[in-house]
């Protein structure tokens, strides 16, 4: 039997101004589409109550929770981007390349794809077996792009942590899933119609 030679294996960095549009809207449905994949076959192994687990409980309560949070963490991003230097919280324009051209509804669709597939993986399964520190320190190392910085990297972890605290609190997935969802598309917003105004 042949050997599989690893040390073939090179990583590089890759300059966001190399990667077109397509392509990196290809790697993120991809990059989705594993990850919930993951979580269905991690689902196999818990067997939760998917009722429960997404149960709108008191509608009022989840809302008021997921939206408690987002409007906390975007106050947060808001008073870093304003005293932070921008070299901080670069995370090479993947961002602003992945939204700044799309049109709205593309926004939404990407924000609702991205929060319901991490949400689930992570505070749905993972999160089940770990606890939500460990779940944010594995959710915080998965976002590549902002190891480079440690404020950066200090604020996706608090951010899954208070994620995960939420879905705790309210006992529903829903509650996660509607603060990232409203995080990723008032961003993306920020990022598409702040570079239209320039």
């Amino acid at each position: 039997m042949k050997k599989f030679n690893f040390k073939r294996i090179k990583l590089q960095k890759i300059n966001p101004d190399e990667i077109d549009e397509r392509l990196l809207l290809i790697n993120l449905y991809v990059t989705q589409l594993l990850v919930f994949l993951a979580a269905v076959v991690l689902m196999l192994f818990q067997k939760p109550d998917l009722r429960a687990m997404f149960s709108p409980g008191s509608g009022y309560t989840i809302l008021l929770w997921g939206a408690g949070l987002a409007v906390a963490v975007l106050l947060v991003d808001l008073l870093v981007s304003r005293w932070v230097p921008p070299e901080v919280t670069d995370d090479g324009g993947i961002n602003e390349k992945l939204f700044k051209n799309r049109p709205l509804w593309h926004i939404a669709l990407i924000s609702l794809i991205v929060a319901f597939c991490e949400e689930l993986l992570f505070r749905g399964t993972i999160q089940a077996w770990w606890g939500p520190y460990w779940t944010s320190i594995l959710f915080a190392a998965i976002h590549v792009r902002y190891l480079q910085h440690w404020l950066m990297t200090g604020l996706v972890f608090s951010i899954s942590y208070g994620l995960g605290w939420i879905y705790i609190r309210t006992g529903s997935l829903l509650t996660p899933i509607i603060a990232h969802f409203l995080i990723d598309f008032v961003m993306g917003c920020i990022l598409r119609y702040r570079r239209e105004e320039s």
